[in-house]
């Protein structure tokens, strides 16, 4: 079998999809609380104007050879599809849909959660859906009747939040340092391109760390970026590896950083310089160019612009490149069931329907282009092999695919980065740097250390 379930098949399974919140139920949309809804430890994603908040586990659907297994990956979808449904609400997010934060490996054991209870929100609409089997009904009411008061009515997590903090760096500056400077020998040598090497900071705090608190200040800090919360891993990414709609396909890749001053003056000087930077945009060539090698061959087209633009946060501004497509559609090959192997295509407004056509789903897009060169290096085998051998610790799921996907196929994954592991007192943080020909130890180390602000000032407040 190429997957394994701890809980009843998904057969079992059905989903209720009912309006929380929009036209005719009085309630406005924006009223509903999506960090509420997860309450102290739930599934959370929120990227501006649509997110998931989830509790409970209906089935989880492990992956354990994680995305190499092509198996597996397609199987994903014929789980949720085998989910029975029933629908008030339609579009992206409604219905079953599974949750998950994926190890960087390729090869690394994983696992996506189907949520007992989903509250949706996008734009003018809110939903809840329910999934239960057989005899579950009055518990999985209860969770979902619990989850939507909170959402209306706000949730604050009674714990007190820590308020001392000790901080350790994995890997000390200097030998850090001496790593950079070996990765440049050998990307001058010939032997990489690009490699990605990342620093590990953990924190240790005098009580638990609240993690709705630490959600809470990430969504006000980071209002642009994908907020997540799955299983202890949390963060606000900025850089959103696939988005799949219908037959549409799109990613927004980051390479290339310069430090924000906070004088209006001084940035436009700094953006002008990252801009014309030949280092850091060839840092951010080999990502694009990475990309359209992994998606151009699942795509009818693929618009890929010619130059980058600049997509500013709170403290630092990345080269941006937004790539966006119209996937190809395939036969369905024998034997196949609704959402085997592949998401439906499942067209919008006046796109005429393609019967018997399937595209990949989102999950399936994530096998093909992870890792990027925007993770881990190019070439990508060598560069992954290379960060294993000097990086210094196991990044589990930093720089991995987090996200969820519906049972059509649809779906976002953003990669795991500005992200933590948060368990009870203890938090890991992580940041990472794309080394190229001309990279300098002192400079690549302050660019790691203005990314570890984004979760420092959200975890550490004395």
């Amino acid at each position: 079998m190429s997957t394994m379930r701890t809980m009843p098949g998904p057969d079992r399974l059905a989903a209720t999809t009912a309006r929380l919140a929009g036209q005719g139920t009085g309630i406005d949309a924006g009223d509903v609380g999506l960090l509420a809804a997860a309450g102290s430890d739930g599934l959370l994603w929120q990227h501006e104007g649509f997110g998931l908040a989830g509790r409970g586990v209906a089935l989880r659907i492990e992956l354990p050879r994680g995305l190499t297994d092509a198996a597996a990956v397609a199987e994903v979808a014929g789980n949720l599809a085998a989910i029975r449904r029933s629908d008030d609400v339609a579009g992206p997010g409604t219905g079953a849909v599974a949750v998950g934060a994926l190890p960087f490996a390729r090869n690394a054991p994983g696992a996506l959660v189907v949520p007992r209870v989903v509250i949706g929100r996008r734009d003018g609409e809110a939903w809840i859906t329910t999934i239960a089997r057989p005899g579950d009904g009055p518990s999985a009411a209860r969770l979902a009747g619990k989850m939507a008061a909170d959402a209306l009515g706000g949730f604050t997590d009674p714990r007190p939040a820590p308020s001392q903090f000790t901080l350790t760096s994995v890997m000390d500056h200097d030998a850090w340092g001496e790593l950079v400077a070996d990765a440049v020998a050998r990307i001058d040598d010939g032997a990489l391109g690009k490699v990605v090497l990342a620093r590990q900071v953990d924190v240790t705090a005098n009580r638990p760390f609240v993690t709705s608190d630490i959600l809470s200040r990430l969504l006000a800090l980071y209002p642009t970026c994908m907020v997540f919360r799955v299983d202890g891993f949390l963060g606000a990414s900025p850089e959103l590896l696939i988005e799949r709609r219908g037959a549409h396909v799109a990613s927004h890749p980051l390479a290339g950083t310069i430090g924000r001053s906070g004088d209006l003056a001084t940035d436009e000087a700094l953006i002008a310089g990252l801009l014309a930077s030949p280092k850091e945009r060839r840092e951010h060539a080999y990502v694009i160019e990475g990309l359209r090698r992994t998606l151009g061959p699942v795509c009818e087209s693929l618009d890929v612009p010619g130059k980058p633009t600049v997509l500013e946060l709170r403290n630092v501004s990345h080269l941006a490149t937004r790539l966006s497509g119209v996937l190809s559609a395939v036969p369905d090959r024998p034997g196949d069931s609704p959402g085997d192997a592949c998401g439906r295509r499942e067209p919008s407004g006046d796109e005429p329907a393609h019967p018997g056509l399937r595209v990949p789903s989102a999950l399936q897009l994530v096998a093909r282009v992870h890792p990027t060169p925007a993770v881990g290096g190019t070439p990508t085998d060598e560069a992954v092999a290379y960060i294993g051998e000097v990086e210094g610790f196991d990044r589990g799921r930093y720089a991995g695919p987090v996200g969820w996907m519906d049972a059509r196929g649809d779906g976002s994954w953003a990669i795991g980065l500005r992200s933590a592991d948060v368990d009870d007192d203890h938090a890991s943080i992580y940041a990472g740097v794309g080394v190229v020909a001309g990279s300098r130890p002192g400079t690549e180390l302050e660019e790691t250390q203005l990314k570890l602000q984004a979760l420092l000032a959200a975890l550490v407040r004395p």
